[in-house]
């Protein structure tokens, strides 16, 4: 179970955009604050950085795209090389949370709001809207049963 003033950074991995999302557990919310271009999955590590020093968070949670039958594909094994990277960058833990679906219900609470999805137009846009339904996500689970998944094995720590 989180502790309640710790602060967390949650990103929502992709081939070409990478979203981000701050919470506080004991608020259980989260917020969109970032959205930075990748090549290819590989993101520029000094913004990465920039936005660890800014925000300052005590734990960082990346979501998992698994497919819908829970197997892994292509996108979670770089989800979990991402993950890995980051863990040693930040020197504090990094969980993996399953995130089927987060992007496909952003895009449609973007849309129901209004927005139109140009993905080329700054802000955080639908990519932040998914970091923060990862991030909502793992606050519930890691609350509901105490579990919390380990980002170099997967298994629950």
């Amino acid at each position: 179970m989180p502790e309640r003033n710790e602060r967390v950074m949650a990103f929502d991995y992709g081939i070409r955009w990478i979203g981000v999302a701050v919470g506080q557990a004991m608020l259980g919310t989260g917020t969109a604050v970032a959205r930075f271009q990748a090549r290819d999955g590989i993101p520029r590590w000094e913004e990465v950085d920039s936005l660890l020093q800014e925000w300052q968070p005590q734990r960082l949670v990346v979501g998992l795209p698994l497919n819908m039958d829970g197997s892994e594909s292509d996108m979670s094994l770089r989800a979990r090389k991402f993950s890995r990277r980051l863990d040693n960058r930040f020197r504090g833990p990094v969980s993996l949370i399953d995130e089927r679906l987060t992007s496909y219900a952003a895009k449609r609470d973007h849309e129901a709001r209004g927005r139109a999805l140009d993905y080329s137009r700054e802000g955080a846009g639908v990519d932040g809207e998914a970091a923060v339904i990862i991030l909502e996500d793992w606050f519930r689970s890691a609350c509901a049963d105490g579990s919390r998944t380990d980002s170099t094995t997967g298994q629950a720590g």
